[in-house]
């Protein structure tokens, strides 16, 4: 199923191959929504689903086993990414690759856990630029 994007925001989402990545990473019968939203949105998303009154660069929500979303503040993004040492693209493609690691079930609550997910991260990363 192809990743459908939705722009939200009034920022321009970089030209990433959107639907590649996602079925590298999770399956082409994946069904995937991307909405890229303001900071006012991504506040309102992360305050009601994490409880936490702030925005975040990026939220993922499995709504069943083959199916969810992705949300993603760019303005938060390009703010972001001269401390991760990234362009914005490339910052965008790892936030959507964590994203994309989330929906397939890893997390980062744990040490063992994050470490997990950072090595899929670099991983991903090297293999999708």
């Amino acid at each position: 199923m192809p990743v459908v994007v939705k722009n939200e925001s009034r920022e321009n989402p970089p030209r990433l191959a959107w639907n590649t990545i996602k079925n590298k990473i999770l399956s082409p019968r994946y069904a995937l929504d991307v909405v890229f939203v303001n900071s006012a949105k991504m506040k309102t998303l992360n305050k009601t689903y994490r409880h936490k009154p702030k925005t975040t660069n990026v939220l993922s929500f499995g709504l069943s086993k083959n199916e969810g979303e992705i949300f993603m503040d760019l303005s938060t993004a390009r703010r972001e990414a001269p401390a991760r040492a990234m362009d914005e693209k490339t910052y965008v493609l790892f936030l959507y690759i964590h994203a994309l690691l989330h929906l397939k079930g890893l997390d980062h609550e744990t040490a063992p856990e994050s470490a997990r997910m950072e090595r899929q991260e670099t991983q991903w990363l090297k293999a999708l630029r």
